[in-house]
């Protein structure tokens, strides 16, 4: 069989892929140049950003066990989304970020999903102020367009700023959306005057970087600061504000929902699933707009009846799968997306993208012929465990780490290298899966392919 003619992949997007494979992490970009198998599960989800464009709401779960592809998945869903004009935030929960919490954890997740607020030309995040510019130049632009005054005009400030509190107008009739509002004037003003110092202070209070009320009113003069009840609010906000600044929404993506599971005490776990259940309700009863929710965890995480999402009873209702979704029938417009591994086929051709990849990046032809890729699998799930314990984590770093050896050993052939004792030892990093204990089922990096 011929080798497939891949699309020469940029040196620099090369190596983020191959260097973050080989980290036994997701990369960031360069996606599609190895995403392999997932249309179904893709194409519900971008049905989504389609409803999400539309002024409506989505969430979903995607579930599936170490291996098969959930990170993968909801990276690929946002670079989709930035493409088409959305914002996207993400976060992993761990034990300092959570929904809810004592300790200001709740807090700690909106910091750390406005930190990563992200756009096509920011895809990288960090994307708040120009985000903030891009809602001011783009009601520069509207004036502009539409009773074509210019910049220099003695009309045109008043006519942004009647512009300004059009586009804010509809804030004001949710929660918080009022002090939301007067924030965004604040920061409209702070443009015009050329004030960096308010500017920053309204980004920090964005940020949900106040600790307190009184530190606000020390340094901005508003009487309010986002805490750890009410931070869900003002993500909603920013939903309908990015829609008003020129972007077709917002999508939240959330990973390691494990730790959630993993919280010991049960009314803390609890309050927290009380908050998926909010935003849950609020997306599809349409108390939100231009809102995408997507979160994902172990089968574990969500189905466990005493410490799961579905040991919260409102949730297990609203959640589990109906009685026709049996026999291998599979409903992508579910809540829940349960993911399967990547057959042994789509694996091969993910590898031969790599192989590809590898090469160009470090200049040489590849010489691995395809029988030799199929050899590799062969040796890899030919191990003791390898069919309960192995995940396409490890059989990608074992890949790239054979390409690395053989680029630089051109002495060395695959199957010399396959033939070592290395590769015929039992199947042990993954062993602690075999006990069925869900905290030591995700105690690894989360990448999955």
């Amino acid at each position: 069989m011929t080798q497939q003619q891949n699309p020469r992949v940029p040196k620099r997007i090369a190596a983020v892929i191959i260097n973050s494979l080989k980290g036994g992490v997701v990369p960031r970009v360069g996606l599609p140049y190895i995403t392999v198998g997932r249309e179904r599960e893709i194409q519900a989800l971008l049905h989504d950003l389609s409803l999400v464009a539309d002024g409506g709401a989505s969430f979903r779960f995607i579930v599936g066990r170490y291996g098969s592809g959930k990170s993968f998945l909801l990276q690929t869903i946002r670079n989709h989304a930035m493409g088409k004009g959305f914002v996207v935030c993400d976060a992993d929960l761990s034990p300092e970020r959570r929904f809810q919490g004592g300790n200001g954890q709740g807090l700690a997740t909106y910091r750390e999903l406005i930190r990563n607020l992200s756009t096509k030309t920011r895809p990288e995040g960090g994307a708040l102020n120009l985000i903030l510019d891009r809602w001011i130049s783009n009601a520069q632009s509207q004036v502009t367009m539409g009773s074509g005054l210019t910049p220099d005009d003695a009309g045109f400030s008043e006519a942004v700023e009647r512009q300004i509190i059009g586009t804010i107008q509809e804030l004001q009739e949710l929660v918080h959306g009022y002090d939301f509002a007067r924030l965004l004037t604040m920061y409209y003003h702070a443009h015009l005057e050329g004030n960096d110092e308010t500017k920053a202070n309204v980004t920090k209070w964005f940020r949900g970087e106040y600790r307190n009320k009184t530190e606000a009113r020390r340094e901005l003069g508003v009487n309010i600061a986002i805490t750890d009840d009410d931070w869900y609010d003002y993500l909603k906000l920013f939903a309908t504000f990015l829609k008003g600044a020129g972007y077709q929404g917002l999508i939240v993506l959330v990973d390691e929902l494990v730790n959630l599971y993993k919280i010991p005490n049960a009314v803390s776990r609890q309050y927290n699933y009380e908050k998926i259940l909010t935003m849950y309700n609020d997306t599809l009863q349409g108390k939100a707009h231009y809102l995408g929710i997507v979160m994902s965890g172990t089968p574990q995480t969500i189905e466990d009846r005493r410490r799961g999402l579905y040991s919260y009873e409102a949730l297990r209702s609203r959640l589990t799968q109906g009685r026709f979704a049996q026999d291998g029938l599979v409903d992508m417009l579910a809540p829940v997306i349960h993911l399967q591994p990547l057959t042994h086929e789509e694996l091969l051709v993910l590898i031969e993208k790599l192989a590809n990849i590898h090469a160009g990046l470090f200049g040489y032809e590849r010489s691995i012929t395809e029988d030799e890729l199929v050899q590799f699998l062969q040796a890899e799930y030919g191990r003791v465990g390898a069919d309960t314990h192995l995940t396409p984590r490890e059989v990608i770093r074992d890949f790239v780490e054979m390409l690395d050896i053989l680029s630089q050993n051109p002495e060395l052939t695959p199957a010399k290298l396959l033939s070592q004792g290395t590769f015929t030892q039992p199947v042990q990093s993954q062993a602690a899966q075999a006990d069925g204990s869900a905290e030591r089922e995700d105690e690894f990096t989360d990448f999955e392919i």
